[in-house]
């Protein structure tokens, strides 16, 4: 008889399943397909009676960009930005204020949520038009993209507030803990995860408020730019702008999210 030798460890060892797609794949794959079909309707749709197609191509919309030029562009930048950053910073920070407020005086939260729910409800254009009257320079939009972003990062910030544990809780209150004590030791951190995640949607939101501010009144941004290439009939460089005015808010969301991520390693990570 021939003798069997028994198996190795590598001949009995499971196929190990392949790698998935690295995490960038799908979302290149979809920008992909969006400029395709961008492409093909801005050269076979949206025609206008005089012939031109009222949604250009990407090379049109980059060719454009390029004769309008960088320092174009930079100036109207630097505006959106500044109003959009000094707007993000006060409306965060009043609700980070007001949150903590609710969390430990409940009174004030009884007091408080509904006028901070009507002030979000607020229609923006119309509060715009009348801080477009009573202050001046950029305070306008700054304080537009103010509560742009101060209702999401409220609710988030009270929501991560009272998801602390309950037992760690217990615990800081067994050791003689008052309710602020348990804030500093449990509640701030337990907080993070979801007030980053409104902080994500704040930063968007911080932009749109400054442009609407700008569409409003004011003398430079690009809301202004952009309403000075509509009345121009420049097709190309009004979605130039929209281009830039959405690089903007996705620099400010990917810059919140890097900070946000590296301040709660400890956290579950949440695809995006």
């Amino acid at each position: 008889m021939t003798a069997t030798t028994a198996p190795t460890p590598a001949e009995v060892r499971p196929k190990q399943p392949r790698d998935p797609l690295p995490k960038w794949v799908p979302g290149l794959a979809g920008v992909v397909i969006m400029l395709v079909v961008w492409q093909i309707v801005g050269m076979t749709m949206f025609e206008s009676a005089s012939g031109q197609h009222l949604v250009p191509t990407p090379p049109q919309i980059i060719a454009e960009m390029f004769d309008d030029g960088w320092a174009f562009y930079w100036a109207n930048i630097k505006t959106t930005a500044s109003e959009a950053f000094w707007g993000w910073t006060y409306g965060n920070a009043i609700a980070v204020i007001l949150a903590v407020s609710f969390v430990q005086v409940p009174f004030l939260e009884r007091a408080l949520l509904r006028l901070a729910v009507a002030v979000y409800c607020l229609p923006i254009i119309a509060v715009g038009t009348i801080f477009a009257v009573i202050f001046e320079g950029s305070t306008s939009k700054i304080v537009l993209a103010a509560m742009a972003v101060f209702f999401p990062t409220m609710v988030g910030m009270v929501v991560g507030l009272r998801s602390a544990d309950s037992n760690s809780l217990d615990l800081v209150r067994a050791y003689g803990g008052g309710s602020w004590r348990q804030l500093v030791k449990v509640r701030l951190r337990a907080c993070l995860p979801s007030l980053f995640a409104a902080l994500r949607i704040a930063a968007p939101a911080a932009v749109l408020g400054a442009v609407i501010g700008e569409y409003i009144g004011g003398e430079s941004g690009l809301g202004v730019a952009m309403i000075a290439s509509q009345q121009a009939s420049a097709v190309e460089t009004t979605w130039g702008l929209a281009l830039a005015i959405t690089a903007l808010s996705g620099v400010g969301y990917a810059i919140t999210a890097f900070v946000g991520d590296r301040l709660t390693t400890w956290a579950p990570r949440v695809e995006r």
